[in-house]
C-alpha cells in the first residue's frame, strides 16, 4: 500500500516478490521451476504409459476370452469326433454279427464314411486347439507388456513423490533421485514400447 510516498508491504508480499525474481536471495527458484516442469512432464507421460497399461491390459482380456471360445469350439469338435467313433464302432460291431453279405457291405461302407468324416472333424479341431495356443500365446505377451506399462507408471509416480518432497525440503540429492527416477521410469516404458 502506498500513500505519499511511503510503502508499506503486506506479510505476503516479501514472499511473492521473492518468488518473482526466481529465489535471488535462496537460490531456490531455479530448482522449485525445475521441479515443477519435471513434474509436469514425467505427469504427462505417466499418464500415457497409464493409459499404454490399460489398453494392454484389455488387449490380454480379450485375447484370453477368444482362446476360450476357440477352446469350446475345439471341446465340440472333440465331442463330435467321439460321437462319429461310437457310431463307428456300433457299424463295426454290426458288420461283424451279420451274416447276410449286403448287409456287412451296407455297414463297412457306414465305417468307411464314418472314419472319412471323423479325419475331418480331427482336422478342424487340431486347427481350433491351434488357434487356442496363439490366442493364449498373444494373451500373455500382452500381459507382460501391461506389467511393463505398470512398473513404468509407478516409477514415474514414485520420481512425482520424489519432486514433491524435494521441493518441500529443498534437499539437492532428493532432486538427483527424483531425476533418477524419472528416467528409470522413462527406460522401463520403453522397453514395454520395445515389447521387451
Amino acid at each position: 500500500m502506498s500513500s505519499g510516498g511511503f510503502h508499506v508491504h503486506g506479510p505476503h508480499d516479501h514472499e511473492m516478490e521473492h518468488a518473482t525474481q526466481g529465489g535471488a536471495h535462496g537460490g531456490h527458484g531455479g530448482m522449485t521451476n525445475q521441479i515443477a516442469l519435471f513434474t509436469a512432464v514425467i505427469a504427462t507421460v505417466g499418464a500415457i504409459f497409464a493409459y499404454m497399461g490399460g489398453a494392454t491390459q484389455a488387449n490380454a482380456g480379450m485375447y484370453k476370452n477368444e482362446a476360450a471360445i476357440k477352446k469350446t469350439a475345439a471341446s465340440n469338435q472333440w465331442n463330435y469326433f467321439q460321437a462319429k467313433s461310437t457310431k463307428q464302432s456300433l457299424a463295426e460291431l454290426s458288420r461283424d454279427l451279420t451274416t447276410n453279405p449286403a448287409e456287412k457291405d451296407k455297414y463297412q461302407a457306414k465305417i468307411d464314411r464314418y472314419e472319412k468324416e471323423k479325419n475331418e472333424i480331427k482336422a478342424d479341431a487340431d486347427k481350433l486347439e491351434a488357434e487356442v495356443v496363439e490366442w493364449n500365446k498373444k494373451s500373455d505377451e500382452q500381459m507382460h507388456l501391461h506389467h511393463r506399462w505398470a512398473q513404468a507408471t509407478t516409477v514415474l509416480q514414485v520420481a512425482i513423490a520424489l519432486a514433491a518432497i524435494a521441493l518441500l525440503t529443498r534437499k539437492k540429492w532428493l532432486e538427483y533421485a527424483m531425476f533418477a527416477g524419472g528416467a528409470i521410469g522413462v527406460g522401463v516404458g520403453a522397453m514395454a514400447l520395445l515389447h521387451i
